[in-house]
């Protein structure tokens, strides 16, 4: 007889070491040693590589991380574990794939806090935010979990008595390809639907933000998913090359830049791979006379500032109906001034650095051009410095506010992938409708109005995959989430997504006999 669970009493005490070990934590002293690709479910070595990168700690500016870029062998290698494990994989029940899944969100949820930690340490957003990251993160796992029993096909009768029907079928080995803002997240994002659908994964992170994907690699294996299930490679754009050209891979998944993702596209389209493209955005918001004016405010804030503003859906350009105008930029400058900048892994900072410094000084380019075509800086826009000494060598500015904005600004114009809002005055829903439109991107958009009719009037003629109606950047994973335009297409997250990774087979069954013309 057994007093405690089967499971060795090093598994059961790891949770808490692990707990302890975050707490310990701080800013300036995490330093990896580890290998950061992981194949056949465990950590490697790349077996060749093209070069070297360097993650840094954006609080402090220190290298946290010298690592190989894969090569074409290493890539290799690892979508051949993740096709071996696909034949097996792909012949389970959905309700076996969903154990694994929620087994995965269960180990994510209680070992949430070391993983925010060190998205932060990788990322430099607020610890408060990489919480909320790392909670979709288990709840996007959750969910797929839960649709990975309802791949069902169709019944279709036909003439005396034959039938057909279809099946949905999952695609083979799926290549991810993840942004820096969301390291973690995005990789749940695109690992759940996948995975449900009975798919496996090789994944490519940013180079910027190497750390914590392989952590999630861990945790799929601890879960229970066969060795190769979910293979992680480390690099840059020549290691991005060999994924997306690979014959044996069968669809891929990109956020990132509209640039980046029109070469996917095409390197997709020699092999005729299916690809989903979460690309940028230079996103409308849009507040009317009549709107809730604290509300307003708020979702301005939320639209603009989360992540140091490095969003690909933020609604940066805030258009304002005139009457409201400077009551609105008044109370919008006085919340951004209150934003507590500093160290992230501390409880009350609100806003941490930027990624690297050349994302800092391109935005700090930004700022400068919108000046000389004549916007009038409100406040912000000047590098912080820390009172901390050992954040003197981080990636810190002021959030920036703009006034004084024309539709042709390129501040207005571009995604600048910083904490900068530009505020633009309009009259008329008719005007603020063609105004909004008026860019290549069609990521997100939104309205704040007490007018409901109105607000879902508005929505309608926006050209934009993701809305919001008096709110912003609410994006529970229920929800399809993606781009009309330059902004891409395909949808990650909601019930959608699972098409996305599968691929549909008819059956047509004859019940009679073949009659020939011949």
């Amino acid at each position: 007889m057994k007093l405690f669970s089967a499971r060795p009493l090093v598994q059961l005490l790891l949770p808490k070491l692990r707990i302890a070990m975050s707490r310990t934590l701080t800013t300036g002293t995490f330093q990896n040693s580890l290998p950061l690709n992981y194949r056949g479910g465990t950590r490697v070595q790349p077996i060749d590589s093209v070069g070297e990168e360097q993650a840094y700690e954006p609080s402090t500016g220190r290298v946290i991380s010298t690592f190989p870029c894969s090569g074409e062998k290493e890539v290799n290698e690892a979508i051949q574990s993740a096709k071996a494990a696909f034949k097996i994989w792909s012949q389970k029940s959905g309700m076996e794939r969903s154990r694994v899944l929620l087994e995965a969100a269960r180990i994510i949820r209680e070992r949430s806090e070391e993983l925010a930690t060190m998205e932060t340490i990788n990322n430099g957003k607020s610890i408060f935010e990489a919480r909320v990251d790392i909670e979709i993160s288990w709840q996007t796992l959750e969910y797929y979990a839960g649709l990975a029993g309802s791949m069902a096909g169709q019944h279709v009768q036909l003439t005396g008595g034959s039938f057909a029907y279809t099946r949905r079928e999952p695609l083979g080995v799926c290549v991810g390809i993840g942004a820096w803002n969301y390291p973690f997240q995005i990789a749940c994002w695109k690992s759940g639907p996948a995975l449900a659908c009975g798919n496996t994964m090789v994944y490519k992170p940013s180079p910027f933000t190497p750390i914590t994907v392989v952590l999630l690699a861990e945790i799929f294996k601890e879960a229970g998913g066969p060795p190769g299930l979910f293979n992680v490679v480390q690099g840059g754009a020549a290691t991005g090359e060999f994924l997306c050209n690979h014959p044996d891979v069968a669809k891929i998944s990109f956020t990132g830049s509209v640039p980046t993702g029109s070469k996917i596209m095409g390197m997709a389209a020699k092999g005729i791979k299916p690809v989903t493209l979460e690309l940028g955005g230079k996103s409308p918001l849009i507040i009317f006379s009549d709107s809730n004016l604290e509300n307003a405010v708020n979702g301005a804030m939320m639209a603009n500032f989360l992540t140091q503003g490095q969003v690909c859906c933020n609604g940066t350009r805030v258009f304002v109906q005139r009457d409201i105008l400077e009551k609105f930029t008044e109370m919008v400058v006085e919340k951004v001034k209150k934003i507590q900048i500093g160290d992230p892994l501390l409880e009350d900072t609100r806003m941490g650095p930027l990624i690297n410094r050349i994302q800092l000084d391109k935005v700090f380019g930004f700022i400068k051009g919108a000046k000389e075509q004549g916007a009038k800086i409100l406040t912000g826009g000047d590098p912080y410095t820390p009172k901390d000494p050992k954040l003197k060598g981080g990636f810190f500015m002021n959030p920036c506010v703009l006034g004084n904005c024309k539709d042709d600004m390129t501040c207005v114009k571009e995604e600048i992938f910083g904490p900068v809002m530009s505020i633009l005055p309009f009259d008329t829903e008719e005007e603020v409708l063609q105004r909004a439109n008026n860019t290549t991107y069609g990521l997100a958009g939104g309205v704040f109005s007490r007018d409901i009719q109105r607000a879902h009037r508005v929505v309608a003629a926006l050209q934009a995959g993701m809305c919001f109606i008096n709110n912003y950047n609410v994006s529970p994973v229920e929800l399809p989430f993606g781009g009309y335009k330059k902004s891409g297409f395909g949808r990650e997250n909601g019930q959608v997504a699972m098409e996305y990774y599968s691929q549909l087979k008819t059956v047509c069954v004859e019940m009679g006999n073949v009659e020939s013309v011949f």
